[in-house]
């Protein structure tokens, strides 16, 4: 594309909180896509290391971590400076997302962020457990805070590729699914309509389903923990307990899994860590593959989301809904090293920027199962040679974050007293609309896989032949 597109002006102040890779990232789209005063352009980071990328645009810069202690005063400084309506774009990690969201909308700025986030110290807790620490948990605090404030200043909660992006994929799928099966009702337009189409079109459950196949140009160093986004995020949400959405067709439970005594009640977990924890799943690169079951927002809100009640609340449909993760080989390495030595975490982390990478796509994706078409996966296939083409300073993993977080950006400016809000809320339409340019190919693809296929093989194997969609077959045990 030649000519990018404004999308809107931000008239107050810009703070973005955190400059890593996603922060790098997001950088160059901003300056792409909106319309602001540079001098009011604000990024936070206790790393100084890639500060000359601001300093070369004249962007201010803060060395310094947002804490407990002083993101109140820090933040209300920067984003009320001047007048106009400001911007907090939260990319950090060890910064409570919800406290600082509340406290943006409290002095009448839009916030958004990729991850319910909290402060210091909580993923790794061993005082408390499983249920304690799971994003369960996380989304319920934030959703008890809209209970307590509706309205008000717009703030985008998990806004990044998965969670954000997919929530957006299921949608399109869904409508995707029903056009070839000759569903011809019209488009839902609310949540119970959405419910009543996926169940309707016989999806028993919903895999968001990756295979990261980019390649390091050089072999993964012993004691270092290598992947292509965030280290110490993937190691927090790889340590937190495997989740899931559970669905109503599941007719067996993992003997380990844990439910919820208070929220929405839409998911278990399970005692175990989710980077160690194994699915079978499927993607039109990979085909049959083993993932991760790591634990992420969108599996909870996709699977509440699509809910359909009954007059006394109980749940009489639903989807199994999580994540299965294959990242980067070097990741898969670096987990192994990790799990071998009992979870203790690797001296030196690295992630892998776009010069560093030979080849290789991201295909990230949702898979939409149990259906009469069988599978479907509907998703990106964006390449590290076309990211390169398409903005600086990213990988093609993180071109698929920073990419929703502009459409999670634009649409909170449109929307600008829509209270908190998840990415399954938004418009799955004008989100996309503005993200489809970073995505590479966006293709559907039917299969005739299932979790059952060449099962059980040369040992027997406790697996359900009579509905290959359990989670039963899916979990590798």
């Amino acid at each position: 594309m030649t000519e990018w597109p404004r999308h809107g002006r931000i008239d107050g102040p810009i703070v973005m909180i955190g400059f890593g890779s996603i922060g790098k990232g997001t950088l160059p789209l901003i300056e792409r896509h909106f319309e602001f005063d540079k001098s009011r352009f604000v990024v936070i980071d206790p790393d100084d290391s890639d500060r000359r990328l601001l300093d070369e645009r004249g962007i201010k810069f803060i060395h310094q971590a947002i804490t407990k202690e002083n993101y109140r005063e820090v933040l209300t400084k920067h984003l009320t400076a001047g007048g106009g309506q400001g911007f907090c774009v939260n990319l950090s990690v060890d910064t409570s997302s919800l406290a600082i969201m509340e406290h943006c909308r409290e002095i009448g700025a839009l916030y958004i962020d990729t991850v319910v986030e909290p402060w210091p110290g909580f993923y790794f807790d061993k005082n408390l457990g499983p249920e304690t620490r799971s994003n369960y948990a996380l989304r319920e605090t934030v959703l008890e805070a809209r209970r307590k404030k509706p309205g008000g200043p717009t703030a985008i909660s998990c806004c990044g590729a998965n969670p954000g992006m997919v929530s957006w994929f299921v949608k399109q799928a869904l409508l995707n699914l029903a056009h070839d099966v000759g569903d011809k009702s019209a488009e839902p337009k609310t949540r119970e309509e959405w419910g009543r189409l996926a169940q309707r079109l016989g999806v028993k459950g919903i895999h968001i389903a990756e295979r990261d196949t980019q390649r390091a140009k050089q072999p993964k160093p012993r004691n270092c923990f290598v992947n292509t986004w965030s280290v110490e995020g993937f190691l927090s949400e790889g340590m937190q307990p495997a989740e899931l959405g559970w669905g109503t067709h599941e007719k067996w439970t993992p003997s380990n899994a844990g439910f919820h005594k208070t929220g929405c009640g839409a998911a278990i977990y399970l005692n175990q860590p989710g980077a160690n924890t194994r699915v079978r799943s499927w993607t039109p690169t990979a085909l049959g593959q083993f993932g991760f079951l790591v634990t992420h927002n969108e599996s909870i809100s996709i699977a509440d989301y699509f809910t359909l009640r009954d007059a006394s609340g109980k749940a009489t449909y639903r989807p199994t809904c999580h994540y299965a993760y294959h990242p980067c080989d070097d990741a898969v390495l670096s987990l192994h090293e990790l799990f071998g030595r009992a979870g203790i975490v690797q001296p030196r982390h690295h992630i892998l920027g776009e010069k560093e990478i030979l080849d290789g796509i991201d295909e990230l994706g949702v898979l939409l199962y149990g259906h009469q078409r069988g599978a479907y996966w509907y998703g990106s296939q964006l390449s590290v040679e076309e990211t390169r083409d398409l903005a600086p300073y990213q990988n093609a993993t993180g071109l698929q974050v920073t990419s929703a977080v502009l459409a999670g950006m634009v649409w909170a400016l449109e929307n600008p007293n829509a209270g908190i809000v998840e990415a399954d809320e938004m418009d799955f339409r004008r989100c996309l609309e503005v993200q489809t340019p970073y995505l590479g190919p966006v293709i559907g693809v039917y299969t005739d896989w299932t979790p059952l296929k060449d099962r059980p093989g040369l040992f027997p194997e406790d697996i359900d032949a009579s509905d290959p969609w359990q989670f039963r077959n899916v979990l590798v045990r």
